[in-house]
């Protein structure tokens, strides 16, 4: 089973989860049109492919350790920083 970007957006914003994604194209742009409809919208995390597995967690942890889930919500945060 898969779900497009929208119902994935719509499933973590239900359950209050922030996306980890790859995709680095269409979901921030999904992501955007949430914010922009003033629906909920708990955060987007879209992590370069090109980056390591070791990096990638290591950058993950930091931002979990930083932000809150407040500052999180509507935000789209690329990775690497």
């Amino acid at each position: 089973m898969s779900a497009n970007d929208p119902e994935v957006l719509a499933w973590a914003a239900s359950e209050g989860r922030i996306v980890l994604s790859h995709d680095r194209t269409t979901l921030p742009a999904f992501a955007y049109d949430r914010v922009r409809a003033a629906e909920p919208m708990p955060g987007v995390f879209a992590i370069s492919d090109s980056m390591g597995i070791g990096q990638a967690v290591e950058e993950i942890l930091l931002a979990a350790e930083c932000l809150s889930a407040d500052e999180c919500k509507n935000l789209v945060r690329f990775f690497p920083l």
